[in-house]
């Protein structure tokens, strides 16, 4: 299993994923939005999304984890 974690704090601008969908490594699944600017957030394996921990609009710390993937 892997995770996608935040790297900064920021706003989930956009999930671009939903749960059951197959994704590539590289392929984003999460927009972050801080200090005014869109921060892509990618996959680091491809895999199955299994849960998405976050919401559109959530407030997320550095190290949180957004999305797990099987």
């Amino acid at each position: 299993m892997s995770k996608l974690i935040s790297n900064m704090a920021g706003s989930v601008w956009k999930i671009v994923v939903k749960q059951g969908d197959k994704v590539e490594k590289g392929q984003d699944l999460v927009i972050l939005e801080s200090m005014k600017m869109e921060i892509s957030l990618a996959a680091e394996s491809s895999g199955v999304v299994k849960e998405i921990k976050v919401n559109e609009g959530d407030f997320v710390n550095e190290g949180d984890v957004l999305v797990e993937l099987e």
